[in-house]
């Protein structure tokens, strides 16, 4: 884990420290069990029409998968390359070994990932200018200092943050800001004469204010395509349904809810904090944090600029698609137009992604790269394999009919008004998640 030395959390971590991973015989056995069943079972899996038992050994492997998931039985990520070998062996998609095994793989490369993968990029090079931290600062210190205004500080800031970089990034990086803010507000607790210049504790404050980078995290990371893994597999899966959702259009329904949650979270916030009857202001902390930053370096400002250019872009994806769409084809670049492949948005945001990060790395800014190649240790590229997993995994239960066998059991809750299937689609996340 980071470790916390002088008041900050530090930022480097050594990877020999992660404890190894220990397998869990237990869940790996109750898994293959469970996969075995509806494998080798007779059930009405094994005959539906036109598809044999595909349905079933799609069942197995989604089975396998979920309870190994669930029960983290083996490392997520290894659960999600599942697909990739047990697809083409079990025939799921229907074809020979070598055509199973390419429907298998091509979902690890959905364009959704190479959107994702640029996100993190350019998060990686936010980080490594500090350039999230300075405008997590800067938000703060124009929202006010007061208490009540710091928790909505602390909120906004670390939600806008997680617009654009992945929930724990932004958390990590918001810790010790939250740590040195309670601080110095108990240290003028003291001075102010509450206990004779000893620093008071501020037991419920302290908890609002970790509270508020928690929720803040995760409010914010609804906003947009790439605020969390969650919301790009959302939009991969529906563009398999054939919805395509662009990033405009992903933000214009995300960004009402994270300003309709935001404030319900700092009301609650300010009524927990409210029994330490807080006085005082932190805002010689704040400043202190932008003067440990300096000014604002180029190197800053190349990735605000590159960052700032992408977001552009992606809000206008959908009608460069319509551009470009039409220009690929002319020139003979839709090599695979008989297989149904189609220019779609998230071809074109990906695209960008990447093209940003390909230009992060090649900027050199004061004697190295924008974007500097032990910077993208840190980001955690495994989630795209989990990406990737389920992809794959909706791809297999869509393609051997287990999706119409299950709508078809589950057709009376079709009959149920709209909010009531939603609510129970959001309480089976919850509980799961």
């Amino acid at each position: 884990m980071p470790r916390l030395a002088h008041g900050k959390l530090s930022r480097s971590v050594n990877r020999d420290e992660t404890p190894s991973f220990r397998f869990k015989p237990v869940p790996i056995a109750v898994g293959l069990v469970a996969a075995a069943l509806f494998a080798l079972v007779d059930s009405p899996l094994h005959h539906q029409p036109g598809m044999g038992s595909r349905p079933a050994m799609a069942a197995a492997v989604a089975t396998l998968m979920a309870i190994w998931w669930l029960t983290e039985a083996i490392p997520i990520y290894w659960t999600a390359c599942l697909p990739i070998v047990l697809f083409p062996l079990l025939g799921v998609f229907g074809d020979g070994l070598a055509a199973g095994l390419g429907a298998s793989v091509s979902p690890y490369f959905d364009p959704y990932i190479f959107l994702f993968a640029g996100g993190m990029a350019i998060a990686a090079a936010m980080q490594q200018w500090q350039l999230h931290r300075r405008l997590a600062l800067g938000v703060m210190s124009a929202i006010g200092t007061e208490p009540r205004r710091l928790l909505a500080g602390v909120l906004v800031a670390t939600a806008f943050v997680s617009l654009w970089i992945s929930n724990t990034a932004t958390a990590a990086m918001m810790f010790p800001i939250g740590i040195a803010l309670i601080a110095q507000l108990e240290r003028q607790q003291g001075v102010d004469g509450v206990l004779d210049g000893v620093p008071r504790r501020l037991p419920r404050y302290g908890m609002a204010v970790m509270l508020a980078i928690a929720w803040g995290s995760n409010i914010g990371g609804i906003g947009t395509k790439i605020g969390t893994a969650p919301n790009a597999q959302f939009a991969g899966f529906m563009e398999r349904r054939g919805v395509e959702i662009s990033f405009l259009e992903f933000a214009a329904i995300g960004l009402p809810f994270v300003l309709m949650l935001l404030p319900i979270a700092w009301a609650f916030l300010c009524r927990l904090a409210a029994p330490d009857h807080l006085a005082g202001d932190a805002r010689e902390t704040v400043r202190a944090e932008l003067a440990l930053l300096g000014s604002i370096r180029r190197g800053e400002k190349v990735v605000l600029a590159v960052f700032s250019a992408t977001a552009a872009l992606w809000i206008v994806s959908k009608p460069l698609t319509a551009w470009l769409a039409p220009r690929i084809e002319a020139f003979g670049l839709d090599t695979i137009g008989s297989s149904g492949f189609r220019v779609s948005s998230a071809h074109v945001e990906g695209g960008i992604a990447v093209l940003a990060a390909l230009t992060l790395l090649l900027l050199r800014v004061e004697g190295r790269a924008a974007l500097a190649p032990r910077s993208l240790i840190g980001p955690p590229w495994e989630t795209l394999l989990l990406l990737g997993g389920g992809f794959a995994l909706a791809a297999g239960i869509q393609e051997s009919g287990l999706s119409r066998y299950l709508a078809g059991e589950l057709a009376a809750i079709a009959q149920f008004p709209s909010l009531v299937q939603i609510a129970l689609a959001a309480l089976v996340t919850v509980a799961i998640s």
